[in-house]
């Protein structure tokens, strides 16, 4: 069987994103890789028209996360899930803000939504994890690839090393990228947003209670990460300053933060799905 028939399957346990997509700190990079994915006019207008990022941003970030999840450690349910997501892309078209005709299984516009995990992941490390070595960034490229296999992407339309990956990085940032009105919203910190709706009842009344006060300091705190996870090339494409001040903070946010998290017990550390994926490795290394 080619690889073309071959169902594609997902990162094996012990590679880096097995360890690093369930970890709760990979939640701090997520605005981030979104708010670069939007900043292509094709991928921002289709977010714009039929994303419900506005008035239900709480169900579409739990929807992505496990969707997120699921193609690391699904098992045999990562290529069902990478096959839910190009349907459900399917009727996702219009017209982007240069004029252009757009449809969101376009090749070039669904592998750039894919290929910007790496880049910002990457950068992310610097902060909140270990930077990662050469062969771990090969790894991760090279897994990274696999997983964009089981969303349907084909080899050609993704660089095929690290050695491309950045000439084919900074041509779309220097063509394509800049700001557009989904990029103001994810880095506003003056638009309203929904208090939370997920999670026990109890928690979700006291929130929508506190709502009014937590929002000012929650929107500044998703600003500062979403701007200071990008990279520092993806932010001079789209337009967003950051400080010296900011960058020495985020040093020591990140510096909090790799002495935290590494010690917390896994049932904390690790996302559901992870934590099961985990679990069920070790049972069945046992045997």
């Amino acid at each position: 069987m080619s690889r073309r028939d071959a169902t594609p399957v997902p990162p094996p346990p012990g590679g880096v994103l097995w360890s690093l997509a369930g970890d709760i700190r990979m939640l701090l990079t997520l605005p981030a890789a979104l708010t670069l994915q939007v900043a292509h006019p094709a991928v921002g207008a289709g977010v714009d028209e039929y994303s419900v990022f506005r008035t239900g941003p709480w169900g579409r970030g739990e929807r992505s996360l496990r969707s997120l999840q699921l193609w690391v450690y699904g098992g045999e349910r990562a290529a069902e899930e990478g096959r839910r997501l190009r349907e459900l892309h399917k009727t996702i078209q219009g017209t982007d803000a240069t004029g252009r005709r757009y449809h969101a299984l376009t090749p070039a516009y669904y592998a750039w939504v894919h290929a910007t995990g790496y880049p910002v992941f990457a950068h992310a490390q610097q902060y909140i994890g270990r930077p990662f070595t050469d062969a771990q960034h090969r790894k991760m490229y090279a897994e990274w690839l696999q997983v964009g296999r089981i969303l349907g992407i084909n080899d050609r339309d993704m660089p095929a090393t690290i050695e491309e990956f950045w000439p084919y990085y900074r041509k779309v940032l220097a063509d394509e990228i800049r700001t557009n009105p989904v990029v103001e919203d994810l880095v506003a910190t003056d638009r309203p947003v929904p208090a939370p709706d997920r999670g026990p009842l109890l928690l979700r009344l006291l929130l929508r209670a506190l709502w009014p006060v937590l929002l000012p300091p929650f929107a500044r705190f998703r600003r500062f990460v979403t701007i200071g996870f990008l990279p520092p090339d993806a932010r001079e494409a789209i337009g967003l300053d950051w400080t010296d001040e900011q960058e020495r903070k985020l040093r020591r946010f990140g510096r909090v933060v790799r002495a935290v998290v590494p010690v917390l017990p896994e049932r904390l550390r690790y996302l559901p799905l992870a934590r099961e994926a985990r679990a069920e490795f070790r049972r069945s290394a046992h045997f």
